[in-house]
């Protein structure tokens, strides 16, 4: 079987869907979670595909949280190496710092949910099968410049960098194509300070009900973005 390793940032945020598509790719999927596991072990040309999934803290933020260090120098070096390598909100914006590009607070958080609009790279990605289709789900206060060499893929008004590709390899997505209904509650806790903060934008409530409004329909089209990004990837 192929490998594929998840690093995960915080417990209740996981491949979601994507666990189910690589499962169907045969891929065995393990996770490292940060700030628990030793980053600095990973191999960066193993396993088959890298995902790096989201989280609260900020790609810049290696002073506080140490571990960002380790997992910033394997994925330089895992990129340079061009394996395959899928980063997810906080993951897409590591990736970015990786490949040389700036990390920033956007000035103004983007949760909930809402379309992206596709360049013509991305009308031609996997991501097609997101081309006016149902929103999908932001969470980021951060953005970051398109890496050198990048190539965008989609935008929103908020943010412009909201996914790209950097060579054949690597994908980041600064959205949650991963998302699945059943789990938000476990999101709506974990994130429970952010929504409550003073012009969040989002409460509790309407988060629940647009994710079991929208998450549903964005599933089959979400699946096949990333059953296709796979595909390219595989022999």
């Amino acid at each position: 079987m192929k490998s594929a390793l998840a690093i995960r940032h915080v417990s209740f945020e996981g491949l979601g869907l994507l666990g189910d598509v690589l499962a169907e790719h045969d891929y065995q999927v393990s996770y490292a979670d940060a700030g628990v596991d030793d980053l600095a072990a990973l191999n960066p040309h193993q396993p088959d595909l890298l995902v790096v999934l989201g989280g609260p803290i900020g790609a810049y933020e290696s002073s506080l949280y140490p571990f960002l260090t380790d997992e910033l120098r394997c994925l330089e070096a895992r990129l340079r190496a061009g394996r395959p390598t899928l980063g997810i909100c906080l993951g897409a914006q590591l990736m970015a710092a990786a490949l040389g590009a700036r990390v920033y607070p956007a000035g103004h958080k983007e949760i909930g949910w809402a379309p992206v609009s596709l360049s013509e790279a991305g009308r031609g990605s996997m991501l097609r099968h997101i081309d006016g289709a149902v929103p999908v789900l932001h969470w980021h206060g951060d953005t970051f410049d398109l890496p050198d060499g990048a190539t965008r893929l989609a935008s929103t008004e908020v943010c412009p960098n909201q996914a790209f590709a950097w060579g054949p390899a690597a994908l980041g997505l600064q959205f949650h194509l991963e998302v699945v209904a059943s789990e938000i509650e476990r999101w709506l806790i974990g994130h429970a300070c952010e929504i409550a903060a003073p012009h969040s934008g989002v409460t509790v409530t309407t988060l629940r009900a647009d994710t079991h409004r929208w998450a549903p329909g964005l599933a089959p089209h979400a699946a096949n973005c990333f059953r296709r990004w796979l595909s390219e990837r595989e022999p």
